[in-house]
């Protein structure tokens, strides 16, 4: 399998397939000069992501490491190394850009699976259809933010393959926002796991207290299953059995179930859709409303003594009133007096009349203006979330609490980031600001919010905005986006110690992605990631036939505590069935949902041996 990335996303997914899942992988990387966001070894990345050591990558044949090459020629370009744990060979290969001779390299022609997850959607596009052409058979994961060009990406890819062989790969478009956000987003709100979608079934992982005791205390409840038990010094408990269930005592745990999908409300279809919505009180000042309301009483006074003193008919009354007071009619000279005083008093009238039109002009234009500007927190405002930033990650995280109702106020520093436009459009407040400088977090109304999401690609700049709003309101809930493993591991429980009171989350999205990327890979569907404190459950589609360790079971023989545990039952076009029953023959026809540890999953598809010497699953970020 071959990956080609330039950022940490590369390296997760690197160590996902060759640490987890035992597969061969060669790592396309951008030149060690090249100004890019990679850590120093990718097997150091691994180590510290899956706690145990992965083997040396060198920088050649007589690189620093002494690595000899494995799975491919090495040149002064590429590198490899084998793992001296069950993890597969790592070859690394060194190229400016992926094109042909850099694919070559690597040996896309005779690999299985490529994924393509630079941060620049036009490289990725280009890289596939090159690959596409290399390989026809080959099966491609794309990393993609555009939505609407990923579909008709997969459409383009696939259907070239197909007329170069019969046997045709198959393309994914996968958007690493959009598969972290959900999960951020449930952190924020609830404290919780991600909510997860399996066709027509709604599944929510949630954090719920030990169970009274008694007979029923360890009962999860109807329609739930546990997934894990929460540390209680020696690390969380993966997808546990009954018996150790009844011995949990005191500790709380993460149960899974079913929930109704409501849609959600559509967004704002254009910039100005809030601004046509406004009522038409609102685009004029009450003192001038006032002002304005005033004249025109005035105007039907001066008609109805026009009609008085001059005897015309109401219509005609009226229109003479309206030329004094626009000063087009002609001068009253030789008519009664009365016409005459009338006739310089619409005159006064006209000019009292130019300038409340000029502001009232003014004013509906101020209203337009501010309709397409960024709003600024409104007064009293409490309860809400305050995100900060809006980058890639910042602005999908941002669209998911909309569409769930849930008041938002945005810092940001750059006015033009990605999300700032998706901001403006549907009317959140948002403060343009360094969150470093002193009186930005302020603006946000820190001291009322609710959650603090700190989302920029910085850490330190995450942990410093987390310092200072912790420091403002002690028992706020913070969800922090950190990258390293270590430091996050140290920044949570610093924190924890500190305010033990409040809820503290720290997540990666590299981590929280990769194992979908990872599966899709592999031919492999899955659904979402439920993170369980420092480490992750699965839930993945697996077809029954060809898996032993699934087909010609029951549901509950198909059940391996600590590393897979089916949870619903559905064929290839039906929606699946929650918890069936115990009893159920899992038949080659028949596709699973099942839950599972990372090197669960991987034993569950005979990815690797089966000597599994932690079920515990895999670390996240």
């Amino acid at each position: 399998m071959v990956v080609c990335g330039d950022d940490g996303l590369a390296h997760r997914l690197t160590a996902e397939l060759s640490g987890v899942h035992g597969e061969r992988v060669v790592l396309v990387l951008p030149p060690a000069g090249e100004d890019r966001r990679r850590p120093v070894a990718v097997a150091g990345r691994a180590a510290a992501l899956f706690g145990r050591v992965t083997g040396a990558v060198g920088r050649g044949p007589n690189g620093p490491n002494g690595a000899s090459g494995t799975g491919g020629s090495s040149g002064p370009n590429s590198s490899s190394s084998q793992n001296g744990s069950p993890g597969g060979p790592v070859r690394v290969v060194e190229a400016a850009e992926p094109d042909d001779e850099a694919l070559t390299q690597a040996g896309v022609e005779r690999a299985v699976a490529l994924a393509l997850v630079y941060e620049d959607d036009e490289t990725n596009v280009n890289a596939a259809m090159r690959a596409r052409r290399l390989n026809p058979r080959l099966r491609l994961v794309i990393r993609l933010y555009n939505r609407r060009l990923g579909q008709y990406l997969e459409e383009l890819l696939d259907q070239a393959a197909l007329v170069g062989d019969a046997d045709a790969g198959t393309t994914t478009v996968l958007s690493d926002a959009d598969t972290a956000a959900p999960a951020l987003v449930a952190a924020a709100v609830t404290g919780t796991s991600k909510a997860i979608e399996a066709g027509d079934l709604m599944l929510r992982a949630v954090e719920r207290p030990a169970p009274a005791p008694g007979p029923e205390g360890d009962d999860a409840g109807p329609g739930t299953v546990t997934l894990a038990l929460l540390s209680d010094g020696d690390g969380p408990v993966l997808l546990p059995d009954e018996r150790q269930v009844a011995r949990a005592g005191r500790r709380g745990r993460v149960v899974l179930e079913t929930v109704r999908f409501a849609a959600p409300p559509p967004p704002p279809s254009s910039r100005f859709a809030a601004a046509r919505s406004l009522p038409l009180g609102s685009f004029f000042s009450r003192r001038l409303r006032w002002a304005l309301v005033g004249l025109a009483a005035a105007v039907c006074g001066l008609a109805v003594a026009s009609w008085l003193v001059t005897g015309d008919a109401p219509v005609h009354a009226a229109y003479l009133s309206l030329l004094d007071l626009f000063a087009i009619n002609d001068p009253a000279i030789g008519q009664p007096m009365g016409r005459q005083i009338l006739q310089l008093l619409s005159g006064l009238l006209g000019l009292l009349l130019l300038p409340l039109l000029v502001a009232a002009a003014l004013e509906g234009l101020g209203t337009f203006r501010s309709a397409s500007a960024l709003p600024r927190p409104p007064r009293g405002l409490s309860g809400h979330v305050v995100l900060l930033g809006l980058g890639k990650i910042g602005a999908r995280v941002l669209a998911r609490l909309r569409e769930l109702g849930i008041p938002v106020v945005c810092v940001e520093r750059d006015p033009q980031a990605r999300g700032v436009a998706l901001a403006r459009s549907l009317r959140v407040p948002t403060v343009i600001g360094d969150i470093t400088e002193d009186g930005v977090l302020e603006a946000a109304k820190i001291a009322d919010s609710r959650t603090l999401l700190a989302l920029t690609s910085s850490d330190i700049t995450n942990l410093e905005a987390v310092l200072y709003a912790r420091g403002v309101k002690p028992d706020l809930r913070v969800v922090m986006r950190l990258y390293d493993d270590r430091f996050a591991g140290a920044v949570y429980r610093t924190l924890r110690d500190s305010h033990p009171q409040a809820l503290t989350r720290s997540r990666s999205v590299s981590s929280l992605v990769a194992p979908a990327f990872a599966g899709a890979m592999m031919g492999r569907q899955i659904l979402g990631a439920v993170p369980v404190e420092r480490k992750v459950v699965l839930i993945a589609a697996v077809e029954v036939e060809g898996h032993a360790a699934l087909q010609g079971r029951t549901a509950g023989e198909a059940f391996s505590p600590g590393a897979w545990r089916v949870l619903a039952l559905g064929g290839p076009a039906a929606t699946p069935r929650w918890d069936p029953p115990p009893g159920h023959v899992l038949a080659p026809g028949d596709r699973v949902i099942v839950a599972a540890t990372r090197e669960g999953l991987a034993e569950l598809l005979d990815r690797r041996p089966h000597s599994r010497t932690d079920t515990s699953g895999g670390r996240t970020g």
